[in-house]
């Protein structure tokens, strides 16, 4: 069909009423809530899977054989009196209603299957009520788009994303693994070792009197690799020194979770049974909370990564004592010498509630 060169004749109806073919044997009565059922054909009002509302039948239908054999008229719009199978007040007003049978209805919470029949636009008594009609007969279209067997209009339609992501069947699955990333996605606060400062007896000093700045004539040493570019501190044998540095939680931070902190460490030999030990200090009153020494935390010679886990029972309570002092320093190596390649911190993050 091409495009019109002319005017045209507009045939069309106002929607007010409309026919609805009906299901073989099947008795309309007029002034009935009448539905279509999964095939498309009218079927009585009622609280069953698959129906959809098409509005009031202006008409009495006696059974016949055949579908579509006889037809009811459906009215599609208005406030129209009905009973309610529960008893309701003022306050219900504005309220959804759906289909208990062809002359009933109620809320949500007492039918089983939804079929959503109107919106409670006066009250009249607790058994009575006028209900428009109307929304529940434009959601109907939509329902029927989403029946679709073409799935043009379903959510299943919904299959990829640009640049060939595949995503859920359907949004709603796609929306629940959203959240559940959201829920379970975890922040991380790196601590560069230039931050660290050396810590004798409570004070940041070294030999240099430099306030505690490390560098390659301090204990323990900030320097290269082999003649590289990368940076790592290192204890020698037998050197336990402390080292300090501070870190802000930040305020997305969920403070009833875990905080861990993560090492990389290594060791030049295996004479030793060493661990990267610590401690660990909220506010400025607070308490040591850094773990006991265990498997987690132990030094190997290959460069590993290593956690030492916070509990939440000794995170501060809120953000006025989130400033966090770290101290890190191995345990007893009289024969290996220990390096420390990198800190992190690994938080939940809180979800947002407003």
């Amino acid at each position: 069909m091409t495009a019109l060169t002319q005017d045209k004749k507009l045939e069309y109806k106002e929607g007010v009423e409309v026919p609805v073919p009906i299901k073989t044997l099947t008795e309309i009565f007029a002034g009935s809530f009448l539905c279509v059922d999964a095939t498309g054909w009218g079927v009585p009002g009622d609280d069953a899977a698959g129906l959809i509302f098409q509005g009031i039948s202006r008409t009495y239908v006696p059974s016949t054989s055949g579908n579509g054999s006889a037809t009811a008229i459906a009215r599609r719009r208005g406030l129209v009196k009905a009973t309610l199978a529960t008893a309701i007040t003022q306050a219900n007003v504005g309220d959804n209603v759906f289909l208990v049978d062809d002359q009933t209805v109620d809320l949500i919470g007492n039918v089983n299957n939804g079929i959503f029949c109107g919106v409670i636009a006066e009250y009249i008594d607790t058994t009575h009520a006028y209900i428009d009609i109307e929304p529940a007969i434009k959601q109907a279209d939509v329902a029927s788009h989403i029946a679709d067997g073409s799935n043009a209009h379903a959510a299943s339609a919904i299959s990829a994303v640009a640049g060939g992501l595949a995503i859920p069947a359907n949004a709603q699955l796609a929306l629940a693994e959203i959240y559940q990333h959201i829920k379970s996605i975890q922040g991380f606060i790196p601590i560069p070792l230039t931050s660290f400062r050396e810590l004798a007896a409570g004070v940041f000093i070294n030999a240099a009197g430099n306030g505690g700045i490390l560098a390659t004539d301090t204990t323990p040493i900030l320097t290269n690799i082999a003649d590289g570019d990368a940076m790592r501190l290192a204890w020698a044998a037998g050197n336990t020194d402390q080292i300090a540095a501070q870190v802000i939680l930040p305020p997305d931070i969920d403070l009833t979770a875990n905080l861990v902190v993560h090492f990389l460490c290594s060791k030049d030999a295996d004479a030793n049974v060493v661990h990267i030990d610590g401690e660990a200090y909220f506010g400025e009153s607070d308490g040591d909370c850094f773990p006991a020494a265990g498997a987690s935390n132990l030094i190997t010679q290959v460069k590993a990564e290593l956690t030492a886990t916070i509990a939440l029972a000794d995170l501060p309570a809120n953000q006025t004592d989130a400033n966090m002092t770290l101290v890190v320093m191995p345990e007893a190596h009289a024969g290996d010498a220990v390096y420390l390649h990198g800190v992190w911190l690994e938080y939940k993050k809180k979800l947002l509630t407003s």
